[in-house]
This record gives C-alpha cells, sequence and structure tokens, in this order.
C-alpha cells in the first residue's frame, strides 16, 4: 500500500527521543514499519540511530568503484596519448614511460574517489531534493525531528504515540 501521510515530532530531549522511537518500534500498528521512520537532527545520535532498523548506505561502494576506475582509466588516455606519437624520435627513451605515468595515475586514483565520493552522496542524499512541508529551521539548530511516514488511518495512532514523550511540537501532512 501506498503511504499517504506523513507527521514529524520535534523533541528537545534526546532521551525523550528515544523513548518515543521505543514505542513506535514495539507498537503494533498495522502496516507500519520502522524503514518509515527517519530522524532529523543536527548531530549524530547514534543511540536513537541504533533504534532503527538496518539501513545499508552504498557509498563506500561508489567510492571504490572510482579507485578502480579512475586510475585505470587515467593510465589507458595517458599512455594512449603518449603512444600516439610513436613516429616522433623519442632518442632512446621508451613509447610510454611509466614511472612520470604513475604520478598522473596516483592523481587520477585521489581525484576520482573524492568526485565519486561526492556524487554518491548527493545521490543518496536526494539532493537536490524538494524541501518537505513539513520542514522546521529548529531541526536544524538543535532539536531532534522524528519523521514517519504512514497510512492515513494509523497517522493518529502514531501522533498519540509521539505525544506521550512530550514532543515541543508536531506537524503533520495528510494530504500526501
Amino acid at each position: 500500500m501506498s503511504k499517504k501521510a506523513v507527521t514529524l515530532a520535534l523533541y528537545a530531549d534526546p532521551d525523550e527521543a528515544g523513548n518515543a522511537l521505543r514505542e513506535l518500534r514495539d507498537c503494533s500498528v498495522p502496516g507500519f514499519k520502522m524503514d518509515d521512520v527517519i530522524i532529523k537532527s543536527p548531530i549524530d545520535h547514534p543511540e536513537l540511530t541504533e533504534l532503527l532498523n538496518h539501513r545499508p548506505v552504498y557509498i563506500q561502494l561508489f567510492t571504490l568503484l572510482g579507485v578502480l576506475l579512475g586510475p585505470t582509466t587515467g593510465l589507458v588516455l595517458i599512455a594512449s596519448a603518449q603512444a600516439s606519437f610513436i613516429y616522433q624520435t623519442r632518442g632512446g627513451r621508451p613509447i610510454v614511460p611509466f614511472p612520470p605515468d604513475m604520478v598522473l595515475t596516483y592523481e587520477l586514483f585521489i581525484l576520482s574517489g573524492v568526485l565519486m565520493t561526492v556524487i554518491s552522496t548527493f545521490v543518496a542524499m536526494k539532493l537536490p531534493g524538494n524541501r518537505s512541508p513539513l520542514y522546521n529551521a529548529s531541526v536544524s539548530e538543535d532539536k531532534i525531528g522524528i519523521l514517519v511516514k504512514a497510512e492515513a488511518q494509523n497517522i493518529p495512532h502514531i501522533d498519540e504515540i509521539l505525544r506521550r514523550h512530550n514532543p515541543t511540537e508536531i506537524k503533520g501532512d495528510h494530504s500526501r
């Protein structure tokens, strides 16, 4: 089934946010999964992240791909550019001198790894993207936001669970 509603609860205390996440994890709302819960915070809260299900991150694989393809492609391009001048007099030097090419290959190794990491980070963060209608600037300052996507009929029960743990504010977008 498609998710039709979103609710955001803001917490000033990480312990209260943790208690809300524990209760959400243990609740028996039909059709609700912890995969539909997102934590928004200006700093990392490992104790809260542990309460969510494990979510794979593929950024490292893209970095590895960039690190493997960058020097390989770079060495081939550099060597092919040098080998295209095969008919010029080289004066006893090799057509493709590998020691100087290794410096450029190393630089492409670093460059391609960094570029693939940046690109994959933007893809993983879904940037550029539209800002949620529930965006609140205090999530970027000092509050912890718990964003829950669920079916419209389950939102009142989820809001009740979130209200039990003293949020500073709860906002909802039930038009999705």
